[in-house]
């Protein structure tokens, strides 16, 4: 009976979520858009302006395409290696999950991160959609949980490595480097120890997230505050539950660690592709790595969506002395789609589908 009420309650706090997501959150959806918008069309102006028409036409028929293709590859490598790191511990609870849904689950995160600051956006949708399909909210959010702390680990390792084999590089060419590496390493820490500790230490997470509830409850942005605290006070344990089931998989954790690795991996060799595509050839794969990994690291700790203009700014700034002169815009224009745009349409070839089914049934 327990049982069943926690099921009732969570399918009412799913219900509620649905809704805010609808009415709440559009204009922010809307805005955010905008916001992409309003920057991809300054890139454009900003390349004109600086390049000129004549010399953009010059360098696009001059591209090699085949590592324009080769970019691409990589791109898919991401996807499927982040799906497949998403879709073991759903496997884990739910033997039925096809990787289908989780290929899907995982695209409709990366729409929503990349419009949502900080990347905050993704996981709430992914465990919207997870409970369309039978699964509980905190057991999508168990999986979600530990996906992350894995490829948050990987990313850190991956990263930390490369950083110390070019260090010195790395301290010559960037100003105030040691502190933004301090910056995003802590970023990236935070938010680990954070899910751990929520998969841990139920008193220490509430004793941080009940004020803030209560707070917000003050302040008019939550209603019926006590309601909300017992709410989430019984999805940390359903949650708890979960996580310590999936942690203990050892083989699982190897290959979730695998596939975020190669994740990694795939999304910092498409700036090599890119490199290669616009006719560079002084500097080698393992040199560019290393930038393009900090850059991901930095760019964690950018507060607009999808790291919009600190990541251009970023590559700007790193990548600019190596690349020849005249194709640094155009080059920051192709990674962006890659990384950023391309994610965001097929994303929503994803989510518009459901949205219209959902629309046609409740009619």
């Amino acid at each position: 009976m327990e049982e069943k009420n926690s099921k009732f309650q969570e399918n009412s706090d799913i219900n509620e979520l649905n809704v805010n997501i609808d009415k709440q959150n559009k204009k922010k959806m809307a805005f955010n858009f905008v916001l992409i918008a309003i920057i991809f069309i300054a890139l454009i102006i900003y390349m004109i302006s600086v390049d000129g028409i004549d010399n953009i036409v010059n360098v696009l028929t001059h591209v090699n395409y085949s590592w324009v293709i080769a970019g691409f590859v990589c791109l898919l490598i991401q996807w499927f290696s982040e799906s497949y790191a998403l879709h073991l511990p759903i496997k884990k609870m739910y033997p039925n999950q096809k990787f289908s849904n989780s290929f899907k689950v995982n695209m409709i995160g990366q729409l929503f991160n990349n419009l949502t600051p900080f990347s905050t956006g993704g996981q709430p949708m992914q465990a919207y959609e997870l409970n369309k399909t039978g699964k509980r909210v905190s057991d999508s959010l168990s999986a979600m949980a530990v996906k992350f702390v894995v490829a948050q680990s990987s990313l850190l390792l991956f990263t930390f490595i490369v950083v110390i084999f070019e260090f010195d590089f790395f301290s010559k060419s960037l100003q105030n480097f040691l502190w933004l590496a301090i910056v995003g390493f802590s970023m990236n820490l935070i938010g680990i120890s954070a899910v751990i500790l929520a998969g841990f230490n139920k008193k220490a997470i509430t004793s941080i997230v009940n004020p803030i509830i209560r707070f917000l409850g003050k302040i008019k942005i939550l209603k019926h505050t006590e309601d909300v605290i017992e709410n989430f006070s019984n999805s940390i344990d359903n949650f708890r539950d979960q996580f310590k089931i999936i942690r203990s998989e050892k083989a699982m954790i190897l290959k979730m660690f695998i596939a975020s690795t190669l994740q990694n991996f795939a999304n910092f060799s498409i700036t090599y592709m890119v490199y290669r595509a616009f006719g560079n050839f002084g500097i080698g794969f393992w040199q560019i790595i290393p930038l393009q990994a900090f850059l991901v690291l930095v760019m964690a700790v950018i507060p607009t969506p999808g790291a919009g203009l600190g990541a251009e700014g970023g590559f700007l700034l790193l990548f600019n002395s190596i690349f020849l002169p005249g194709t640094i815009n155009m080059a920051i224009l192709f990674w962006r789609l890659y990384t950023f745009y391309i994610p965001i349409i097929v994303g929503a070839f994803f989510l518009i589908p459901t949205s219209l089914k959902e629309k046609i049934s409740t009619n």
